[in-house]
């Protein structure tokens, strides 16, 4: 199964692909789009779904795992990474890719073992987990791949193929 997951945002979407077989993960390939801070809104949302679009084509994945958004603080900035989260979601309907959110503790749960578990223990596991030599940059790329990670877990275990087919109804 190839997993396409998604740490969205605006200023950085970080994206990474892997494959999974149920029981080790491959990187296959991961990055960020990078919006420069003085564009128009417009057109950042335009220049993220236009990469995006590009490499789900390129990917080709099974699946998509992104984060749900959770703000407590700045209303602004979480409604400026829903747009974006929206244009992420609507670029991969549209190429018919079955979508699947976690939260940021599911994500740490699954990578990691433990829902409360500190930012740097998630990245790291997430480097071991893939074999890779060193952490991906931005720290968004890297979440992204965490994500992925967390749906080939989810989907792998018998409560995740249930809740893989109630998602999609």
């Amino acid at each position: 199964m190839r997993i396409v997951g998604i740490d969205p945002g605006y200023a950085i979407v970080g994206y990474g692909a892997i494959d999974f077989n149920g029981h080790a993960f491959r990187p296959v390939a991961f990055g960020a789009v990078l919006t420069e801070a003085h564009t128009p809104f417009t057109d950042r949302l335009m220049q993220i779904e236009d990469e995006l679009t590009e490499f789900f084509q390129l990917a080709k994945p099974d699946a998509l795992a992104i984060e749900k958004l959770y703000f407590t603080n700045n209303k602004t900035t979480a409604i400026d990474v829903a747009q974006a989260r929206g244009v992420t979601l609507l670029a991969a309907a549209r190429l018919g890719i079955p979508i699947y959110e976690y939260t940021p503790m599911q994500v740490k749960m699954a990578v990691v073992g433990y829902g409360k578990a500190e930012k740097a223990q998630v990245m790291e596991m997430t480097r071991l987990i893939l074999g890779l030599d060193h952490l991906p940059k931005p720290d968004d790329t890297a979440d992204a791949l965490a994500i992925a990670i967390c749906h080939g877990h989810t989907a792998a275990s018998n409560f995740g193929q249930i809740h893989a087919r109630t998602m999609r109804k």
